[in-house]
């Protein structure tokens, strides 16, 4: 026991990591008052609305507005009013099937490390000019990531390959500012890593232009990942198990896309989609929504 009083060093680190555990505590306390103090400041909502705006949404947006509640609101309402209007959780997949004839998006038969859902992404595989199908594409299959995430996970990892890509296949300047948009400001903090993997060199040229339309946060979620770099071949080790992952990437598996199964599958995703937003079968809403005071319509998911 003397010996113990003895040691005024060791009992003062205890004293110290106490207060950070309290601290801690403090911090989570806060950041949940915080939630709740944004669930107030939207006022009433109703269906797809309500739906959408769980605790762990709330707290996705404040995140993405560094825990700024008239930012996080402000933000909240836009996606709202966007989902309202483009109802992205009524896209079927033979609206959009088209686009991946080709497979140059698709969700990966794997998950990373973390059971995270992983998007695959080819632009060398480019087969439409309309950006507005583009873009379609790419909504409908992150609403699908998402639904499809596992329980207490909200973020989902993108592999994008440049193995024939050109500026030919290159999306417009437009388009991608658009996409990024889109991720940014209606979808925060879903994604954990986007790989871009042995871009060519002469990406260079489109990154230096559509990097500044990134926000810091997703920015360094970024990375650019080379096969005979030691510091990528560790990245990808770090994410993703090299077993399951194809050689596309570095991995040992083989990456296929076989489109009329991609299709089957998908299909059958869009029942669990209907029946997750009160939709029937045929994607169309059951029951009609009464909208709540906010000003957004309450199909907005």
């Amino acid at each position: 026991m003397g010996s113990y009083l003895n040691q005024p060093y060791k009992a003062g680190t205890m004293f110290r990591r106490k207060s950070s555990h309290t601290n801690q505590a403090d911090d989570s306390a806060s950041r949940d008052a915080k939630v709740s103090e944004l669930r107030v400041a939207l006022g009433p909502l109703s269906g797809r609305s309500l739906k959408f705006c769980t605790d762990v949404c709330l707290r996705r947006y404040l995140e993405a507005r560094n825990w700024n509640l008239d930012k996080a609101k402000k933000m909240l309402e836009e996606t709202l009013k966007w989902r309202s209007n483009y109802k992205p959780e009524e896209i079927r997949w033979h609206e959009v099937a088209h686009e991946s004839e080709t497979g140059k998006v698709f969700k990966a038969n794997f998950r990373d490390r973390q059971g995270r859902t992983v998007l695959i992404m080819r632009p060398g595989k480019q087969n439409t000019s309309s950006p507005e199908g583009n873009i379609r594409h790419l909504v409908y299959l992150m609403e699908n990531a998402i639904l499809n995430l596992p329980e207490g996970q909200e973020q989902m990892s993108w592999l994008i390959d440049f193995n024939g890509w050109s500026l030919n296949t290159n999306i417009p300047i437009r388009t991608a500012r658009e996409i990024i948009y889109i991720l940014q400001n209606h979808y925060p903090e879903r994604l954990a890593i986007v790989v871009l993997y042995s871009p060519p060199r002469f990406f260079e040229a489109f990154w230096k232009v559509v990097k500044y339309f990134i926000d810091a946060k997703s920015f360094e979620k970024i990375k650019f990942v080379y096969p005979n770099n030691k510091d990528s071949v560790k990245l990808m080790k770090t994410f993703f198990d090299t077993e399951n992952l194809p050689s596309e990437f570095g991995g040992k598996d083989t990456l296929n896309y076989d489109h009329e199964e991609f299709s089957r599958i998908m299909s059958q995703e869009d029942v669990k989609t209907a029946k997750f937003w009160g939709f029937d079968d045929d994607g169309y809403c059951k029951a009609k929504v009464t909208p709540g005071p906010v000003s957004v319509a309450s199909s907005a998911s």
